[in-house]
């Protein structure tokens, strides 16, 4: 399926992946940073810049015990409420985004994780909404999202096939611009763990869908091995310089890696072509 989102982008099997710039909490708690991540991307080859819409009372509750505290990883030791305290977006900083990106022409969106995040990013427009992989079993949030009738990407990180075909399923009672992309959800992913092949899993079992990446590798070897594999869109987050120290700004990519990134998997599905087994003329 070929889902048109401007004159400029549209995301198909048939065209050269779409790069998307993953800000998350790279800003930093500063709203000039946050902006500054959207011009850089723009800049440097992004086709769309995504964000995260929520506050700490959407995903968790204040509360300092075990259950509330993250035992392994980067993140180790953090309670929840101050991880997505020092992660989250304002809401108040949106607006100011969306103008932004819509001077630069260039697609802004983000991922909900409630409904009243959706009432927001509908009022500022946005084209397309993604569903986190730790949001794919709250079916009432997708269905609220599908009702909008615009295109959803789909993370799969947290999920297995019966899951994925769970939330199709409700945003199929709306309509079917439905993007499904591998991930890892490990903070950062080893490459040895990237498991790329995935995506050829993905587009024989869902194929009428449009499948990518959601890459949480420190590098772009990943992502170009998943253009190789005829992915419509890659993910990686973005980071404006390797200064930046943040929560994710281990598993990010800098401005340079990122225009590498949409350079070289623009030549790659260039190069896959036509099967054709015989005489050959280039």
């Amino acid at each position: 399926m070929n889902i048109k989102l401007t004159k400029k982008i549209s995301i198909s099997k048939n065209k050269r992946p779409i790069i998307v710039a993953e800000i998350s909490g790279n800003h930093g708690g500063k709203k000039t940073l946050l902006l500054k991540h959207i011009k850089i991307a723009a800049k440097s080859g992004a086709d769309m810049v995504k964000m995260q819409t929520y506050e700490p009372k959407d995903i968790t509750i204040n509360k300092k015990n075990n259950n509330f505290v993250i035992k392994q990883g980067i993140w180790k030791g953090k309670y929840l409420w101050d991880l997505y305290k020092k992660a989250h977006t304002p809401f108040s900083w949106h607006k100011d985004a969306f103008a932004l990106a819509k001077k630069l022409n260039i697609v802004l969106f983000s991922t909900p994780f409630s409904r009243r995040a959706v009432d927001l990013l509908e009022k500022l427009k946005t084209p397309i909404y993604k569903i986190a992989s730790f949001e794919i079993t709250d079916l009432d949030l997708i269905d609220y999202i599908a009702k909008t009738k615009k295109p959803i990407i789909i993370s799969t990180g947290m999920a297995n096939q019966k899951d994925i075909r769970k939330a199709i399923a409700v945003i199929k009672k709306h309509h079917s611009k439905i993007i499904i992309l591998h991930c890892v959800s490990g903070y950062p992913t080893k490459e040895s763990g990237a498991n790329v092949i995935t995506l050829k899993d993905l587009q024989t079992k869902f194929k009428n869908y449009n499948i990518g990446l959601s890459d949480h590798t420190d590098d772009i070897n990943s992502s170009l091995a998943a253009a190789s594999h005829g992915a419509c869109i890659i993910e990686k987050h973005f980071k404006i310089s390797n200064g930046i120290k943040s929560l994710d700004s281990k598993f990010s990519i800098n401005p340079k890696q990122l225009k590498i990134l949409r350079e070289r998997s623009a030549k790659i599905f260039l190069s896959l072509g036509t099967a054709k087994i015989g005489l050959k003329n280039a």
